[in-house]
């Protein structure tokens, strides 16, 4: 857990260990975790850095980078409207019909389920397609080299992806399936694995000091602090784009829409953050100018809802915040 406030630390304690079954060791603050969705937090913003330097359109059409787009429903498709989800994509699919295929292929040509624009449908899909686009504008760059590049400048110590061997005992084991087996130091997310642990959607690990860092580029540019990013796109990323009655959509960014939300009920409404299926959370409040970064390894233990831990851990920071 890490609790930012005017950008400053104000609270960061780990707990537990790495795994409940064979050789463990203890978590540290600066242990990394499988971030799993918040990869799209992250890859959305290195897209908006090469939206800023004119290398991606926010609001042009993409098929001049996607050929693949030409002459079919998806050739109206802009960059925002795949950062907010409603580009029109399919949520997903199936991991065991995609064995044999190639995933990111796959996400670039399935059919639509409705068209670009019309409705918010949050999408794994819509961003293995984003980290093919952001790799085609970084002109040739693969994805890791370009996001971990880029994150790397604007400051970021541990964030990247498909860690290395010696480094995977010290990252918290995931799920254990009949498919895989016991999931320690590769990606959880099925789709990301058979794309060699690289996509716009999940791949990255992470610690909390890193994350914290993803969401104070934003507050940063409400607050006029220095930040790496564009803050005209920055204040953009954290605008309603798409509306959605369970969490409305910025730029790569879940915006709080009612108190169910796991931000919880005390946070404001111009609340910004994101989830990873791990077990994993951010939460930023600009009216507070706080973030609240909560990872854990949570599908260990079985994939249950997590939403009343990750509420009263919220809930519980912005209390003490407001009593200081």
């Amino acid at each position: 857990v890490r609790v930012e406030h005017r950008g400053a630390v104000r609270f960061e304690r780990a707990y537990g260990r790495t795994r409940d079954d064979g050789p463990a060791l203890p978590c540290y603050v600066d242990t990394r975790f499988d971030l799993a969705s918040i990869t799209k937090a992250f890859v959305s913003t290195v897209a908006l850095a090469q939206a800023a330097r004119g290398e991606l359109r926010l609001d042009g059409r993409l098929a001049d980078l996607v050929p693949e787009w030409r002459g079919t429903a998806h050739e109206p498709i802009a960059l925002r409207q795949i950062l907010a989800h409603d580009a029109g994509f399919k949520s997903g699919a199936d991991y065991r019909t995609l064995l044999d295929q190639d995933v990111e292929r796959f996400a670039l040509t399935e059919p639509l389920a409705a068209p670009p624009g019309e409705k918010m449908i949050y999408s794994d899909l819509g961003f293995i397609a984003l980290g093919a686009i952001v790799a085609r504008a970084a002109r040739g760059r693969s994805l890791a080299a370009h996001v971990s590049g880029v994150l790397r400048a604007f400051g970021t110590r541990t964030t990247g992806y498909a860690p290395r061997g010696r480094e995977r005992s010290a990252i918290p084991a995931t799920e254990t399936d009949a498919w895989r087996g016991s999931v320690q130091g590769e990606v959880h997310d099925e789709k990301a694995y058979l794309m060699g642990g690289y996509g716009g959607h999940a791949g990255l690990f992470g610690d909390a000091r890193d994350v914290a860092l993803l969401g104070e580029w934003y507050l940063a540019a409400l607050r006029g602090r220095p930040t790496p990013l564009d803050p005209g796109l920055a204040r953009e990323a954290i605008r309603e784009q798409a509306w959605d009655p369970v969490l409305r959509r910025g730029l790569g960014w879940a915006l709080r829409t009612n108190d169910e939300n796991s931000c919880g009920a005390l946070m404001s409404s111009n609340t910004f953050g994101h989830t990873g299926f791990t077990g994993t959370s951010i939460w930023a409040d600009p009216e507070r100018d706080l973030s609240i970064v909560f990872l854990t390894n949570n599908v260990h233990h079985g994939r249950t809802d997590l939403r009343l831990v990750r509420t009263a851990v919220a809930d519980a920071a912005v209390a003490e915040i407001d009593r200081a």
